[in-house]
């Protein structure tokens, strides 16, 4: 199975997501190629991959900027080389499963939702099956924003994700390979 880890993480919430996923594929025996995106002319060719996993920490109900500015280029360009259809047929064997990490300090998992479903219309338009949409919480991190992780709707979420919402992360991997 061919595997893109694709990934934005500016805090390093979701990177220690992309990671874990990373091993638990690895220990399963399969190639993956990790991407940290950092800006939006990285170089990635989604079409070559059978499955895909992408995330990012969510800003403003959407997922980083690097991250959508380098979808934006992918979909234009895709449009461009016909991959892009109407109805869009699905491709059998190519699977995506979508995530993020957020903290929810206002309005909970409610704040993540439209940043997965952002990052997931790709690769619907591609005909790749959305096998799974995870929302992992995540840490306040930044000095003005630090206290979120104590008073927000979640409660304390200091030091997530921790290693048991990490352990899940690698459970969960497991189930949707398996597929």
């Amino acid at each position: 199975m061919n595997v893109l880890n694709l990934y934005f993480s500016s805090t390093g919430n979701t990177e220690k997501v992309a990671l874990r996923i990373q091993d638990t594929i690895q220990e399963l025996g399969h190639q993956v190629k990790t991407i940290k995106i950092t800006r939006k002319d990285t170089k990635v060719e989604i079409l070559q991959y059978d499955f895909v996993f992408v995330g990012s920490g969510v800003y403003g109900q959407l997922p980083g900027q690097p991250l959508m500015g380098l979808f934006r280029a992918l979909l234009q360009n895709y449009v461009r080389n016909g991959d892009i259809k109407p109805a869009a047929p699905r491709r059998p064997s190519a699977k995506t499963v979508v995530y993020c990490t957020y903290g929810g300090a206002h309005t909970g998992v409610n704040e993540a939702i439209p940043a997965v479903k952002y990052m997931g219309q790709l690769f619907d338009h591609l005909g790749y099956s959305i096998v799974a949409e995870w929302y992992i919480v995540g840490e306040y991190k930044t000095d003005n924003l630090r206290s979120h992780s104590i008073t927000g709707r979640l409660g304390d979420i200091r030091d997530r994700p921790n290693a048991e919402d990490l352990r899940d992360v690698a459970e969960k991997v497991k189930g949707v390979l398996r597929m």
